[in-house]
C-alpha cells in the first residue's frame, strides 16, 4: 500500500477552516474527483467520483473528531482508499492542513499531483466561501 501526503498552511482559524472541511456535502467542492457524497446514517456515506477513466460509486465512511479536528474517511474494494485530514492552529487566525492517502491503486507521481491539487482547492475554496458568508452575515472576516 502506498501513502501519499501533504500539508499547507490556510489563512483561516482552525475551527473556521474545520467547520467547512467537516460538512459531508462540502467534500465534491474541494476534492475535484468526488462529484457526490451523500450521508447514508452514522458514519456511512454514499461517493460517486470521476477518476478519469471511469466513474466510480461506492459505499464508504467519514468519522469526523471535532475535538482533535481530524477527518478519516475511507471505502472498501479493491484499493482499500482511505485518507486522513486535520487541522492545527498556527499564529492569529492561520492553520495548517495535513491531507494524507492510502491506497493500494497504481500511479504515484499522478496521485501525488492530485493531492497536492486538491489541497490547494481546499485551502483557496475554503477561504473564500467562509470569507463570503460571514461578509453576507457581516461578521468580520478580514
Amino acid at each position: 500500500m502506498s501513502s501519499y501526503e501533504h500539508r499547507a498552511a490556510v489563512d483561516l482559524a482552525p475551527d473556521r477552516l474545520f467547520d467547512f472541511l467537516a460538512e459531508p456535502k462540502n467534500l465534491p467542492r474541494y476534492f475535484p474527483e468526488l462529484t457526490e457524497v451523500d450521508p447514508v446514517g452514522g458514519d456511512r456515506v454514499h461517493v460517486e467520483a470521476d477518476l478519469g477513466d471511469r466513474h466510480v460509486a461506492a459505499d464508504g465512511w467519514l468519522r469526523v473528531d471535532r475535538d482533535r479536528r481530524t477527518l478519516s474517511w475511507g471505502t472498501p474494494g479493491e484499493t482499500d482508499y482511505h485518507g486522513e485530514l486535520s487541522v492545527t492552529g498556527q499564529d492569529a487566525g492561520r492553520s495548517e492542513i495535513v491531507v494524507t492517502l492510502h491506497t493500494e491503486r497504481a500511479g504515484g507521481p499522478e496521485i501525488q499531483r492530485s493531492l497536492e491539487e486538491a489541497v490547494a482547492v481546499l485551502a483557496h475554496r475554503a477561504t473564500a466561501e467562509t470569507d463570503a458568508a460571514a461578509a453576507e452575515k457581516g461578521d468580520e472576516w478580514y
